[in-house]
């Protein structure tokens, strides 16, 4: 199916998941379940209780990969909703994909990989899915309470999205790392299994990116322009 740039909400859902099946996830993370018929976006939308404005600008920012003009962020983005999606991304990676992730490296490794490589790649993988539970404990207990916060009209005298945004590290650079030391370093021979796993890896490595990209490009700047006006 012929993908577009940018999607509109009288389009339908069936259309947009058809043309871009990795909008499942960005889906998913706003609550919205499949069964949605012929129903259009904006229709799917009210019927879950997400702002369509909000779903539309995130889909179409990962779409067509272009920044939303700072003067408009606030009009096209309602900061609850968009927190609903990130805190859903984060019980998807912190709860499913990266223990999932880990169970079918384990299950991998078995076999012709000598134990201290094995145990190498496993404490690896450990101290990653570590670094990205931090990194996602503190904007839950931080930075997602500052902006609830200034939502309320309260602001922080002490604290500003600026202090975030310079610790927002690249938390998908470890997971890279972790898929060159498989490929130019495994010792076993390729399997089915394998091929699988560095398939998963991959993609977590791009949803990653994606998260943080929604972060560094919609929800900073739109805090940005919160803490203007406040």
């Amino acid at each position: 199916m012929y993908k577009k740039e940018e999607y509109r909400e009288t389009e339908k859902m069936f259309d947009l998941i058809s043309g871009n099946y990795s909008m499942l996830l960005v889906m998913s993370r706003f609550g919205i379940e499949p069964g949605f018929d012929e129903k259009t976006i904006w229709e799917v939308c009210r019927q879950n209780g997400v702002d369509c404005s909000t779903f539309l600008t995130v889909v179409n920012f990962l779409i067509r990969k272009r920044d939303v003009p700072v003067e408009n962020i606030n009009k096209c983005i309602l900061l609850e909703h968009l927190i609903v999606y990130l805190h859903n991304g984060h019980n998807y990676f912190l709860e499913f994909r990266l223990p999932h992730l880990r169970r079918k490296l384990t299950e991998a490794i078995q076999g012709d990989c000598p134990k201290d490589v094995a145990f190498a790649i496993t404490k690896f993988f450990d101290e990653y899915a570590g670094e990205v539970d931090k990194h996602m404990m503190y904007e839950e207990k931080t930075v997602f309470p500052y902006v609830r916060n200034l939502l309320k009209g309260n602001k922080n005298p002490k604290y500003n999205i600026s202090i975030f945004h310079k610790r927002h590290d690249q938390i998908e650079l470890k997971i890279t790392e972790l898929k060159y030391l498989l490929l130019k370093y495994y010792p076993g021979k390729g399997s089915n299994l394998f091929n699988s796993v560095l398939f998963d890896i991959f993609s977590t490595e791009k949803d990653l990116a994606t998260h943080n990209q929604i972060e560094n490009y919609l929800f900073t700047p739109a805090i940005l322009e919160l803490e203007k006006q406040l």
